[in-house]
């Protein structure tokens, strides 16, 4: 095995494409600034390195055989390969970061994201040899509650999107306001509730069953939100599946009042009067800063820093309209 690897060089793979790609040794030679005997070795020490034929000796011209068009194949390929990891290292070089994680907690618009990725992938990077979008590698995962911040706490993540204040003594960690959103408590027409016309009362809803998205996380502890002791709970595992729940009667529960509009207008939810203040939920973003801090998460954080794109994540979830 490796002495199959040490014959499977650069250098060999470029012959043989070149050899296929002229139709013989001589033009390859000649494309290549040496002579045919010079050729005529390497593929011979190709062949007994990997012991099999690549050409047909009875052909006048350069006729691979089944293993040599195999060879040929993957060689192409792995060459692409290099150089792409040649330009990808270089581009790093000049203050990419090779992958950027981002938790984005389930109650952000989810079109937004996407919004802002596309952007990010419409980048124009001139550094390097060649130009083209950013080198770094996006990794978006989806969280709720508390498992946001556990995300960025433990590492598992650069930037967190959605998240509650950070604590205190949290290093090297930045958490900027992301805004205010409002929750109301929506039901189907057909639910019990729906038929009340007054505020209703935290007992009166105690009554019902909640649906409630799981926090995901796995360290910290959970949290809930607006659930009474001992009332009936639906978990689901995504904002999207909590509203899909709730337009089907199969519970009450708050919803972001932006993701409401859509669905009351249409007539598949009706927001009910609660007794008590408004229930008002503040976001922040947050990252992890310090020395070196890659471009990537800096065109992120640029775009987080614009009121215009708070807003967006915060009301845009028009992705979520069934």
């Amino acid at each position: 095995m490796p002495d199959r690897r040490r014959a499977l060089t650069p250098d060999a793979l470029e012959m043989m494409d070149t050899i296929a790609r002229t139709g013989s040794f001589a033009a390859a030679a000649r494309e290549l600034g040496k002579v045919p005997s010079a050729l005529t070795y390497g593929v011979r020490q190709l062949e007994e390195s990997l012991d099999v034929l690549l050409f047909d000796r009875s052909s006048r011209q350069a006729q691979l055989t089944a293993a040599g068009e195999e060879l040929l194949r993957e060689g192409r390929r792995l060459l692409q390969q290099i150089d792409a990891v040649a330009n990808r290292v270089q581009r790093v070089a000049t203050g990419w970061e090779t992958t950027l994680a981002i938790a984005v907690d389930t109650i952000i618009a989810p079109r937004a994201i996407f919004d802002l990725t596309a952007a990010f992938y419409a980048l124009n990077c001139s550094d390097g040899p060649q130009a083209g979008p950013p080198p770094t590698r996006l990794r978006i995962r989806s969280e709720v509650l508390a498992g946001t911040q556990e995300a960025l706490l433990s590492g598992q993540c650069d930037l967190a999107i959605g998240v509650q204040p950070l604590p205190q003594q949290a290093e090297r960690l930045h958490c900027a306001p992301l805004g205010t959103i409002e929750m109301l408590l929506a039901v189907a027409p057909h639910h019990p509730l729906a038929g009340i016309d007054r505020p209703v009362s935290q007992e009166e809803i105690a009554h019902h069953r909640v649906v409630a998205i799981a926090d995901t996380a796995q360290r910290m502890d959970r949290r809930t939100s607006g659930i009474s002791p001992g009332q009936d709970v639906l978990t689901v595992p995504s904002l999207a599946a909590k509203l899909e729940a709730q337009i089907r009667g199969l519970g009450c529960g708050r919803l972001p009042e932006p993701l409401l509009r859509a669905h009351v207008e249409a007539g598949r939810l009706v927001v009910l009067q609660v007794e008590g203040p408004p229930t008002q939920v503040e976001l922040h973003y947050a990252w992890r800063g310090g020395p070196g801090q890659g471009r990537a998460l800096g065109w992120w954080l640029e775009q987080l820093g614009s009121e215009v794109t708070r807003r967006a994540l915060l009301e845009q979830h028009a992705g979520l309209i069934l």
